[in-house]
């Protein structure tokens, strides 16, 4: 089979479109035959080997996976699957870990795929769209719903929004009936998230999103109003402490990950003084991802696509990664 692969970590020059050996299904696995994947912000880092994850070499990046069934196990269950069926599959295997990650990616024409975290794509949901899901909007799904609880007219505070899960937490704020905030640092992008539904962009090449949020609110009052309810914070670093000066009594704060350091300064009186909570939220569950691609088949969110591009355009897709030039999900598709 193509595939896009790289045998040592380095730079997207490390990257070779190839031919590479097709996988071979187990008794209770399945072989999909790859139509989209999508990146992600770990494919750059993954390819660099700054993760600390022991990554399998040679590599395929892309752990996203929309496709169709070529070949089920001798052991799968007669009838649940058959031949041709539209997958998108939880792309984490217990025992493996997480496709693209340390786990052969899809950026490749076939897949293995235990049967198990095999998910029908619904009528109405093209393979493009379906490949734009499980990481980046499952991880949104279960940060803002299933943890989050957004509320309808609570104010919430998305920090640097332009990447896909940023883009989903925007889109599911708004069917809550939530206020939001989006912050950014290129005009462009900023315009994307307002085109999106963003009822405030803060431009923080221009302002500082603490006095923005201030200006906009008001300050944080011990007891209640001002700030924002919720703040949805996967950067970490020097926004972290920060951040906590926006965000209301009782208000929660939301965090998927740490981008820009996992060990941040902060302030604890801000969280005693005004009863804040902070909220962990790892992943996502396989019901998730069927409730989000009900939610696309059904209108209520939309994928936020920044480019749909062939294999062997994914090293210049990940170099737009890692350079910041990206809102959404690009979608690499095999045929």
């Amino acid at each position: 089979m193509r595939a896009v692969v790289f045998h040592e970590h380095g730079s997207v020059s490390k990257l070779a479109l190839e031919e590479f050996p097709d996988p071979v299904a187990g008794p209770m696995d399945a072989i999909l035959r790859v139509k989209a994947t999508s990146l992600n912000g770990f494919d750059p880092m993954i390819l660099a080997g700054t993760t600390g994850l022991k990554t399998p070499l040679p590599m395929i990046p892309c752990g996203d996976i929309a496709g169709e069934i070529t070949q089920l196990g001798a052991e799968v269950v007669s009838g649940e699957w058959k031949i041709g069926d539209r997958v998108c599959p939880h792309p984490f295997v217990l025992g493996e870990g997480m496709t693209g990650e340390t786990r052969l990616g899809a950026a490749c024409e076939l897949v293995r795929i235990p049967a198990r975290n095999l998910i029908r794509i619904p009528d109405g949901v093209s393979e493009i769209d379906a490949a734009s899901l499980p990481i980046a909007y499952g991880t949104a799904y279960r940060m803002m719903l299933t943890r989050g609880r957004i509320q309808p007219g609570e104010k919430v505070l998305i920090l640097g929004a332009t990447g896909g899960v940023g883009t989903c937490c925007l889109q599911i704020a708004k069917t809550t009936g939530a206020e939001v905030v989006v912050t950014g640092s290129a005009a462009w992008k900023l315009e994307k998230l307002r085109e999106l539904g963003a009822d405030h962009a803060i431009d923080e090449s221009k302002q500082d999103f603490v006095q923005a949020v201030h200006d906009l609110f008001g300050k944080p009052r011990l007891f209640g109003g001002g700030g924002v309810d919720v703040i949805v914070n996967y950067i970490g670093g020097e926004t972290w402490a920060r951040a906590l000066r926006c965000l209301a009594s009782h208000g929660r704060m939301l965090t998927c990950g740490a981008t820009a350091g996992f060990e941040p300064p902060t302030d604890i009186r801000y969280i005693w003084s005004f009863e804040q909570q902070v909220i962990g939220s790892n992943g996502w569950m396989p019901d998730e991802q069927v409730a989000l691609l009900e939610m696309v088949a059904e209108g209520r969110i939309r994928p936020v696509l920044h480019a749909v591009r062939p294999l062997e355009e994914t090293p210049r897709s990940i170099q737009e990664l890692i350079d910041r030039q990206v809102v959404g999900k690009t979608v690499i598709t095999t045929t």
